[in-house]
């Protein structure tokens, strides 16, 4: 007899009430209204943005690939959850409970009732539902996949494409792990569907699994086990671009055993899963279980015991030698992954002159003539306290560099917009009209010539001199008709970087019907009249934004017009990104006046993680140093195997019209999104001429290739296994041993004393302690061609050093052009490899920030003056020598109102340091004896020419002048040694370990005792060079 279980009877699904029935609607309804109805809203505000800057096929490209795959997916997973449910009720079994025994089941298979899908249809809809939203995010992957574009280029192990690492692999991995996806869950739905009708009974005497479920399990098994089968045949190729220890890509293991395993495995799987099968026929299964055990018994011996053993016993004892011919891949691969192969690198071998000659360096007047001497990263406070207008306009806390060609020749440039800041908007005006429909733009473009200054400072109490020589072109310039040296017709900016931080981030703008009321100047307001923007005007698309803001005003305002438009999505970075989803774009976005309009430009990076070979990197690790940790904008933490600048952008600062044009035409990744987003990309073609020279080298691309390089300069495969011949980009040397925190100063001698010496350290000085800290920058500058040092046309060229590998001395300069004929080509400056070597930017920090006179201007300026250090420029000179600059400024303290101002400029020459107001006479003292003219920093010149008759006056000299250095003999008690002077060299190190005690205790008194004996000790070792 059957048991009747409490509640309903066996065959009645169990009831639910009809105010069961109307709470279930309410919350379905309320879902809707929390889930549904804002996605919607925010797709209509997508195509009308879109639509405002003419990239609506984006848009509609990429929603129509989402719904597919939403609609693929879910369909695929639903219908095969669906079907193991369906499949396992059709076939269950007549069932009657078991006289005397409680059945739990029996309420469930009540449930259930007559049919399944008015009971359990929510479970395949909802898992479809969430695979369809998982496997929307992957529509890159199938654009990429269907417009597959040919690299050229064959993997050395298994002879395909590129093409197919790129674009066709992950699609296919992506399919077999959706069809593993559908298959468990499908299993898992059909075991417990029989579990609950009946057809699974665990415990049973007999009959445990019925005919139908054992035939529709056992096939779903066997479909899972082909799928690994795929899987393992697929792993084969991803193996070619895993990480390893020392490289990415496959090894010697990988290739000698892992492959082999896996292949293994394939044909290990393709037998089980026809022991599965059999199973349909063969009522016995120990046939699956077996081959189950084999499947994971070769899993775990050869699978991963074999390989672990070939690692362990043939290549840890030869690893040199066995992975020499996978480094190479590795070595070829990341090169012309990362573009820094042959084609693209020139090296200069053996550069740099063992004893540098300042008459030579003297010549080089292409790069000392334009030597910056104003740093963007440090003076955007001085371009907001001076030419911020009014409150509420501003600066972006770093300055951007750009030239230009005024009378003929070309200047590098600090520039800058001058934006509406939100962030300093104050009292009523923010309030919700003032905020969005009354100040909704910035005014002007800011230039300042980067190798100038208005006068010479005087003294660091003083905010007179050493500001930058403003060029401003803005709406004061054009009403009054002024001459403007960088002319602009259309001065106001509606978008940019600073602009968008408004919380939330839009503005209401265009012709209310009531008049002008957007500020502009004190005496007139301003009606935006650009075509970029969403219109405002209908009550739909009012309502669309007052829910997209959250924001009443939208709907309720009178102050929006049938012709008012809104503009969001402001920073001309995220503009680019959202136009072009497949870039990624450089975190440096910089403004260039373009036929007299004001644009933003950004570069836009073509990437790739599944490059056979190459190098797997982290793009926010590579990029990283003391700018971006200081609070800039770093790249997305993600890791790519290749990189490429395929793509120029620039949007209007006005009107925010966006246009990307193709620059590197050749790269197969763009050739791919070209081809599934016609119409986007513009060809190369059709980049004017004057916007062409104002494309500068991507700094994160720059770096990307900077850390790259460090290791695969190297060709041989032994060395590079041994790291001996690797570099180091140098910590930056103004964060870990600044002015404001000096570290211990090179035991080889004191700044303004002997220092060339070989006193028994390799390269001819004690070797410095590796710093720990933020990579050092890379820098704009104009100087010398390194592909043509005979020419006197300067270079726009971005630079940075290396350091040897765990060294400090100087291994190599590195060089990336941005003109236009010779834009990307990579210049690397090798170091001799023989003494004395060159020294590296913290060693020239140390030498002088060491120097006397700096340590006392140190000491007199601290209590009033604020001190920061400019970047550390290392300047390639003719006659293969190396000139540092850096410029010292200076603010008065604890004054909201003071900001920096150039004060002095720091170089060292071959060890000799010079230190004053004008970079000509710093450069007099470290021997380059050149025309003040040609390297005035003051823009008059008076500076430079009192300093020359200063000069050339009978016993003039030049105060605070730290003295260049007579080279000493190695003091290893070399032949012909003077006793005087092996005593002289005893105070010197003696007069310098007093200076380094003191700077520790922070005595100043003692500080400034041991400086005066520390320069007498130089006086009287000079007294002996001389004589």
């Amino acid at each position: 007899m059957s048991v009747r279980p409490p509640g309903n009877s066996p065959g009645r699904p169990l009831a639910i009430s009809r105010r069961g029935r109307a709470v279930a609607i309410a919350v379905v309804v309320l879902i809707v209204l929390i889930q549904v109805l804002p996605r919607l809203n925010s797709t209509y505000t997508d195509w009308l943005w879109f639509g405002s800057v003419d990239a609506t096929s984006v848009f509609r490209t990429e929603l129509l690939t989402r719904l597919g795959l939403f609609v693929v997916v879910g369909l695929f997973i639903g219908v095969a959850v669906a079907t193991g449910i369906v499949l396992a009720f059709r076939f269950r079994p007549v069932f009657l409970a078991q006289a005397g025994l409680p059945d739990p089941l029996t309420r469930y298979r009540a449930a259930m009732g007559g049919s399944p899908a008015k009971t359990v249809v929510w479970i395949p809809i909802v898992l479809g539902v969430l695979a369809g939203a998982v496997a929307q995010t992957g529509w890159q992957t199938v654009l990429a996949f269907f417009n597959s574009t040919s690299f050229g280029q064959t993997d050395p192990q298994f002879g395909l494409d590129i093409s197919f690492y790129a674009f066709q692999l992950p699609m296919w991995r992506s399919i077999v792990t959706w069809v593993m996806v559908a298959v468990v869950l499908a299993f898992l739905a059909n075991l417990l569907t029989h579990y609950i009708v009946g057809g699974l009974r665990p415990g049973a005497r007999e009959g445990a699994l019925t005919r139908a479920a054992r035939i529709q399990l056992v096939t779903l098994a066997g479909i899972f086990v082909l799928t690994k089968a795929a899987a393992y045949w697929l792993d084969r190729y991803e193996l070619l671009f895993r990480e390893n220890a020392t490289f990415t890509g496959a090894g010697y293991t990988d290739v000698n055993a892992v492959m082999p395993a896996k292949i293994f495995m394939f044909a290990v799987a393709l037998v089980c899963a026809v022991a599965f099968f059999s199973a349909i026929v063969i009522k016995d299964l120990r046939i699956p279980a077996l081959a189950t055990v084999l499947l994971l018994f070769s899993a775990l011996v050869v699978g991963s015991a074999w390989p672990l053993a070939v690692e362990q016993f043939s290549v840890k004892p030869n690893r040199a030698e066995k992975e020499r011919e996978y480094i190479a891949r590795n070595i070829e691969a990341t090169r012309a992954a990362y573009d820094i192969g042959d084609d693209r690198v020139t090296y200069i071998e053996n550069w740099g002159a063992a004893n540098p000659n300042p008459r030579e360096a003297a010549s080089d007047i292409t790069t000392l003539s334009n030597v910056r001497v104003l740093d963007p990263n440090v003076l955007s406070p001085t371009f907001t306290q001076q030419q911020q207008l009014r409150n509420f306009y501003g600066f972006p806390e770093t300055l951007s560099i750009d030239r230009y060609t005024i009378d003929g020749e070309m200047q590098d440039f600090l520039v800058a917009a001058r934006e509406l800041n939100p962030s300093s908007l104050q009292a009523n005006q923010r309030d919700w009209i003032n905020r969005h429909t009354v100040y909704t733009h910035g005014n002007g473009f800011v230039a300042a010539p980067a190798n100038r200054v208005n006068e010479i400072a005087d003294d660091a109490g003083s905010d007179r001199g050493g500001l930058p020589n403003y060029q401003v072109s803005d709406l004061d310039a054009i009403n009054n008709d002024q001459e403007m040296m960088i002319p602009v017709t259309q001065p106001r900016i509606y978008f940019g970087e600073l602009i968008a931080q408004s919380d939330p981030d839009y503005a209401i703008v265009g012709n209310n019907g009531d008049g002008p009321r957007e500020y502009d100047t004190d005496t007139e307001q301003y009606t935006y009249t650009g075509e970029g923007g969403v219109p405002l005007g209908g009550w739909i698309n009012r309502t669309a934004y007052a829910l997209k803001f959250a924001e009443r005003n939208i709907l309720l305002s009178g102050l929006i017009g049938a012709d008012s438009k809104i503009i969001y999505d402001r920073d001309p970075r995220d503009r680019v990104q959202k136009v072009a989803p497949w870039l990624t774009t450089d975190t440096n976005t910089y403004p260039a006046v373009i036929d007299g309009r004001i644009k933003w430009i950004v570069d836009g990076f073509t990437t790739l993680k599944t490059y056979p070979y190459a190098e797997l990197s982290s793009l926010e690790a590579m990029t990283s140093d003391s700018l971006s940790d200081g609070g800039g904008r770093a790249l997305p933490d993600e890791k790519v195997s290749y990189i490429r600048n395929s793509v120029k952008a620039t949007v209007d600062a006005y009107d925010g019209t966006v246009d990307l044009y193709a620059f590197d035409e050749s790269d197969p990744v763009l050739q791919t999104w070209m081809k599934a987003l016609p119409g986007i990309v513009q060809p190369e073609s059709e980049i004017s001429e004057e916007l062409r020279e104002h494309f500068r080298y991507p700094e994160d691309l720059f770096k990307v290739q900077r850390e790259l390089l460090a290791k695969y300069q190297v060709d041989d495969p032994g060395q590079f296994f041994t790291n001996d011949a690797f570099w180091s980009v140098p910590s930056d040397p103004t964060v870990t041993s600044s002015i404001q925190n000096p570290q211990t100063p090179p035991a080889s001698g004191p700044i303004g004393g002997p220092a060339g010496g070989n006193t028994g350290g390799a390269g001819g000085g004690t070797q410095t302690a590796e710093r720990e800290g933020p990579s050092q920058p890379p820098y704009y500058v104009v100087a010398s061609d390194p592909s043509d040092p005979d020419s006197d046309t300067p270079s726009f060229q971005l630079i940075s050093a290396f350091r040897g590998y765990e060294r400090e001395f100087l291994a190599a300069h590195m060089s990336a052009s941005s003109d236009p004929e010779t834009y990307g080509d990579i210049t690397v400056r090798v170091q001799r490899p023989t003494e004395p070597l060159a020294q590296g930017p913290n060693q020239a920090q140390d030498i002088m920030i060491a120097s006397p006179a700096i340590a006392q201007d140190r000491r007199l300026w601290g209590e009033t003056a604020e001190i920061t250090e400019g970047n550390l420029l290392a300047l390639p000179l003719a006659g293969d020598s190396v000139l540092y600059v850096e410029p010292i400024y200076t603010q008065r303290k604890d004054q909201d109102s003071a900001f920096p101002r150039l004060l002095r400029v720091m170089v060292t020459y071959d060890r000799a340091v010079g230190y004053a107001p004008t970079l000509y006479e710093a450069l007099q003292q470290v021997g380059i004896e050149t025309d003040p003219d040609a390297v005035r920093i003051d823009e008059s010149g008076a500076a430079e020419a009192e300093a020359e008759e200063n000069t050339s006056r009978p016993g003039g000299s030049n105060e605070g002048s730290a003295p260049r250095p007579s080279t000493p003999p190695a003091t290893g008690g070399g032949e012909g040694a003077s006793a005087d002077r092996a005593a002289a060299v005893r105070e010197l190190n003696s007069a310098l370990a007093a200076v380094r005690s003191a700077q520790s205790s922070g005595d100043l008194g003692d500080l400034g005792q041991a400086l005066d004996d520390l320069q007498a000790a130089v006086d009287a070792y000079q007294a002996l060079g001389n004589g």
